[in-house]
């Protein structure tokens, strides 16, 4: 069963940075490509970027690109997104994705 954990959300203000990681379990991680959506309050899920398992190819989302960085290390089932340059828009609860999996999310609020 795929098991999907993430954390590293919380309350940053404006510019700030937070880092989200994600531990994966019950399946190959090192063999799927992970990625992270996010939900914000009354939308819809928006995908936001993608690492392949192949070479470690990375794609965002044109709203984060620059800010963002997705990486992973497969020794240890992580998946993480580095966010700096923090905008309120940003804030939104954060999932991990495996296929048709994610986690419970974590939530990040960029507010002053």
């Amino acid at each position: 069963e795929v098991h999907l954990v993430e954390s590293g959300g919380g309350l940053v203000q404006p510019g700030g940075s937070l880092t989200l990681s994600c531990v994966a379990s019950g399946f190959a991680f090192s063999r799927w490509s992970m990625s992270w959506v996010r939900q914000a309050p009354g939308k819809g899920l928006e995908w936001v970027s993608e690492v392949s398992a192949i070479d470690g190819t990375t794609s965002y989302s044109p709203s984060v690109r620059g800010r963002f960085t997705i990486s992973r290390d497969n020794s240890k089932n992580t998946l993480y997104l580095q966010m700096n340059s923090l905008k309120p828009e940003d804030s939104a609860v954060y999932y991990c994705r495996c296929a048709n999996s994610r986690g419970q999310g974590t939530q990040v609020t960029v507010s002053s």
